[in-house]
């Protein structure tokens, strides 16, 4: 049995239903997000550090299973826990931060496992230099955060890069290897 319902009510609940399925943007939280970067020095030990500056976009589709990242990292926020080492991949060496002053990352598409993002291709633009990027999604989570009153969203992403493909060569593979492993800790909120 049906209940009559008026028509405002219909149109109310019709609406409700297609934004619930519409997408939905996220702004990066830069507080809560840290890429991250593994390398390893002289063949020993393994050098780790941060950027701790990030900001960016997301918007995701979850009845579509599509949406897009649009990240931008300021290189000169390297943190390798040594002021010296940080000032020295801020050089044309590595980083080379006056010229190239921003690190993107911008998705092509958002693959679904189920209901939940497992993985982003995209594209990293770094040094001038763009190449695709996959970055694979080992943790995928939302909650309603109660200190902002709206849904945040977070992930750990990770994927390996050649640095020498973008012309970063410098040192590479004795000194440092040529091969880096990015460990990316993120948090959107709700727009």
């Amino acid at each position: 049995m049906r209940a009559n319902l008026p028509p405002a009510a219909i149109l109310f609940a019709v609406c409700s239903s297609a934004a619930l399925a519409s997408p939905e943007g996220y702004t990066i939280d830069s507080s809560h997000t840290y890429p991250s970067l593994e390398v390893i020095h002289f063949g020993t030990s393994v050098f780790r550090g941060k950027f701790t500056r990030t900001t960016g976009k997301a918007v995701i589709d979850r009845a579509a299973k599509t949406g897009s990242l649009d990240i931008s990292i300021d290189p000169a926020s390297v943190d390798m826990g040594h002021e010296k080492l940080n000032g020295e991949l801020r050089t044309k060496n590595f980083f080379n931060v006056e010229q190239f002053p921003t690190i993107t990352y911008k998705s092509d598409t958002i693959k679904f496992n189920g209901e939940t993002p497992a993985s982003v291709d995209g594209n990293l633009t770094m040094l001038g230099v763009t190449k695709p990027v996959t970055l694979s999604l080992n943790w995928f989570k939302c909650y309603q955060n109660p200190a902002f009153k709206k849904e945040v969203c977070g992930a750990d992403a990770t994927a390996t890069i050649k640095r020498s493909e973008f012309g970063m060569k410098y040192g590479a593979p004795t000194a440092v290897s040529d091969e880096v492993k990015l460990q990316i800790q993120v948090e959107a909120v709700h727009d």
